[in-house]
């Protein structure tokens, strides 16, 4: 076994305060179906096509049956993507005013096929509409497969944020990037403000659970510090106040309340250390009073695209389940 500060420096992490994939070396995978199901809807549905005779467009998503993910190995990403997709489409012939509708259906959209050798099959239900079917093999195909080529483009940039991470060979080379445009700067302006960080691209969470509480106490274990510190087993600084700060799970979460309606919602600044610096999201808790227990209405908006299903296990486990046990404990010494 090679001794601290020997052997090879790829698999070296103590470059990194948290220890992640240095150099880009280990395999990591990130599953992109949940993300890709929306993405597909949002550039599919709405395409319009038209001509003098007749106008169409793609009315709704019916079907996206499959899968896509992206791994990342030795700072190479490699994308794997199979969907069935079914489209409805509807459409108006102009000099009659005939409405008509039907399907588009592509069968394979994969890596393994260009996007332009990608099979779409138009057709239209019982009727008389030939001319509508005829614009949507026509324009209408051009128009989904440019959509589709517009999914694969996001998959490969938008959803893959922060999968490639910095080496220090990078931050190197930037640096030396930095210094030689410094040193061909003519005028520095002082005066104007430096922008911070860059755009990344987020989802929203909407989140459900049940628990066995009155809302007054379920609100209390959100708003009140030693209950905090007892679901979340570590310190906590809490200030539940409009304006108030917080930090949990020793600093790993922190933020600002923005909104606290007694025993119905709490509305939070909300964001975890390793998030792009000064990015928060948005969360919100509604309190829902049912039959002997409490329904948790959580949304998170804002969460960056590679965080999703980090931040989908921080809630589950690290909040809701804590919380159920501390429940659970209360009411057995009480």
């Amino acid at each position: 076994m090679a001794k601290w500060g020997q052997g090879d420096p790829r698999w070296i992490v103590e470059e990194r305060e948290d220890g992640t994939n240095v150099n880009n070396w280990h395999w990591t995978e990130r599953d992109a179906t949940s993300w890709s199901k929306g993405k597909l809807r949002e550039l599919l549905v709405g395409i319009a096509v038209e001509n003098e005779t007749g106008h169409c467009e793609v009315s709704e998503l019916k079907q996206v049956e499959g899968e896509a993910s992206c791994s990342s190995r030795k700072g190479k990403l490699i994308f794997f993507y199979e969907w069935n997709i079914k489209l409805g489409w509807k459409g108006i012939i102009k000099e009659s005013g005939a409405k008509h509708k039907g399907l588009i259906e592509i069968p394979s959209l994969s890596e393994e096929n260009e996007v332009d050798d990608t099979e779409v099959n138009v057709s239209i239900k019982k009727g008389d509409g030939d001319i509508l079917k005829d614009l949507m093999k026509t324009a209408g195909t051009a128009k989904v497969r440019e959509a589709l080529g517009d999914y694969l483009e996001a998959l490969k940039t938008e959803f893959t944020m922060g999968m490639i991470l910095p080496t220090k060979a990078m931050a190197t080379q930037e640096l030396t990037v930095k210094r030689k445009l410094s040193e061909n700067t003519l005028q520095i302006q002082t005066s104007s403000p430096v922008a911070l960080g860059v755009r990344i691209p987020t989802v929203a969470l909407h989140m459900t659970e049940l628990f066995d509480t009155a809302v007054e106490q379920l609100y209390r274990i959100f708003t009140v510090k030693d209950l905090v510190q007892k679901f979340s087993k570590s310190p906590a600084v809490l200030e539940a106040e409009k304006g108030g700060k917080f930090q949990m799970f020793d600093g790993n979460i922190t933020g600002e309340y923005i909104e606290l309606l007694t025993n119905k919602k709490i509305v939070m600044k909300w964001r975890c250390r390793n998030w792009p610096e000064e990015h928060y999201a948005t969360v919100a808790l509604n309190f829902v009073p049912t039959l002997g227990q409490t329904e948790l209405q959580l949304d998170c908006k804002g969460v960056p695209v590679c965080k999703e299903e980090n931040i989908k296990f921080c809630w589950q486990k690290q909040h809701f389940e804590e919380i159920k046990g501390l429940l659970q404990l209360t009411t057995l010494n009480g």
